[in-house]
């Protein structure tokens, strides 16, 4: 069982609806993974956790299914998503391909100030605890996040709707579930590092590349993750 905030989230809407308050909240505990993947949403039992009516909080509930955070089960209601390994590595492919084109375009148009952002954005990365720590990449959302400053940078706002708009939170969701590979942080690091060099030398070609690689280098360490969980699960059975 999920043990969720106490606090009714009608303490806490201040400037902002109950129903925005609650989804936030809901998201961020989906996204972190604090209500783990697969999990059965019950309405009653989140009206309880938030303090919210039922309202506000099918509210949320259909705008987390936009998201693709939520997905409906026939006879069975909403659950949180569970991405199959195939359906996973669908996602790695999208990725792979439209963040590269990012990348190009971002090179080409990104004025100096913002390619200065974004390293700034690295730096505050490299100071974060966690990453210190090697125990996990910094996984703020929107600005200070990496890879949406580049898609935002690419000045396509269909490119910008999709990767930072539909399937944001699901890809967020999945970077965080496999961030904490050993050695993954900081040679993610090191790749941002690359790509941000070549968007500044204005070098479209180079930058997509990069991406592409550090996208694939992402996808199979996903790839290496799932296979030994399955390994795991079947060394159980079998015992």
């Amino acid at each position: 069982m999920w043990d969720g905030p106490e606090l009714p989230l009608a303490l806490e809407a201040d400037s902002e609806t109950i129903a925005e308050s609650v989804f936030r909240r809901i998201q961020a505990a989906i996204v972190s993974g604090d209500i783990a993947p697969g999990s059965k949403i019950s309405e009653p039992e989140l009206a309880r956790t938030y303090g919210v009516s039922r309202g506000p909080l099918r509210e949320a509930i259909h705008r987390l299914e936009g998201q693709r955070l939520l997905v409906r089960v026939p006879h069975v209601g909403a659950r949180v998503v569970s991405l199959s390994q195939a359906e996973l590595i669908e996602l790695y492919d999208i990725r792979e391909s439209l963040e590269g084109m990012a990348c190009r375009l971002a090179a080409a148009r990104m004025s100096a100030a913002e390619v200065n952002e974004l390293r700034r954005v690295l730096e505050t990365h490299e100071r974060d605890a966690g990453f210190q720590a090697g125990v996990g990449y910094y996984q703020q959302e929107g600005d200070f996040d990496f890879h949406y400053r580049i898609i935002q940078g690419s000045g396509n706002r269909t490119l910008a709707q999709l990767l930072c708009g539909e399937l944001y939170q699901l890809v967020r969701m999945y970077r965080i579930r496999f961030s904490t590979t050993p050695n993954r942080p900081h040679q993610a690091f090191a790749e941002h590092h690359r790509i941000l060099d070549a968007i500044a030398d204005r070098d479209g070609e180079l930058a997509e590349l990069l991406m592409r690689r550090h996208i694939a280098g992402s996808r199979r360490n996903v790839e290496r993750h799932m296979a030994g969980q399955a390994t795991e699960q079947s060394q159980r059975g079998e015992s």
